[in-house]
């Protein structure tokens, strides 16, 4: 599996209304912590360009990738790359801010380019193919029609998953119905949430 983990300190920015630059960051990497974790022995290969995030991915079992100035989509592509020449004949690639990581890995199908959009249908949260007819990555807005687009395998799956398509980019995201659960007990201190996480 590929995840892009860009420096916590600079994830979360559509947040910053409602959380303060520790707590974003704080909550960047839980989420992707979270998403590796979800993975179990899967091996696991983190895109990056900070030393903080590099370590993290380490400590977690992850091999780390540097990919420095390459952007969002120059560094998927990279990963994709060294996965390719790895030995691996299928890769997933997921977002690190999906709160519900449940089954990512399970979207690989054999021959087939199989994408999990975002609640809107926008984004791409996970995407899987074959590495031997790889999807150049195209993320940022209406990045989904972009990559099922592109897919050049014979058979293409769009999968739409309740638990995988929520990821948390704005206020209106830690409004999710599903969240209330799994959302970590020191999110309650930050008033926007007070309410999702009412006493039982």
């Amino acid at each position: 599996m590929l995840v892009p983990v860009k420096a916590f300190t600079q994830a979360k920015q559509r947040l910053a209304t409602v959380l303060d630059p520790d707590t974003r960051a704080r909550l960047a990497r839980w989420l992707a912590t979270g998403v590796i974790e979800s993975v179990g022995t899967t091996p696991v290969f983190v895109v990056c360009d900070d030393p903080d995030v590099r370590s993290w991915a380490e400590d977690l079992g992850a091999t780390a990738l540097w990919t420095a100035r390459l952007g969002l989509n120059g560094a998927v592509d990279d990963g994709v790359g060294a996965i390719t020449a790895a030995g691996f004949d299928h890769v997933v690639v997921s977002h690190a801010d999906l709160p519900l990581p449940v089954g990512i890995v399970d979207q690989a199908r054999s021959g087939t380019s199989t994408f999990v959009p975002d609640r809107q249908h926008q984004g791409t949260n996970v995407m899987a193919f074959p590495t031997n007819a790889p999807i150049a990555a195209r993320y940022g807005p209406g990045s989904f029609r972009r990559h099922h687009a592109a897919s050049s395998t014979a058979a293409t799956e769009v999968r739409f998953d309740h638990q995988l398509s929520i990821d948390l980019d704005t206020p209106a995201d830690l409004h999710q119905p599903l969240l209330r659960e799994v959302l970590p007990p020191w999110l309650p201190t930050i008033p926007v949430n007070r309410f999702i996480h009412r006493p039982s």
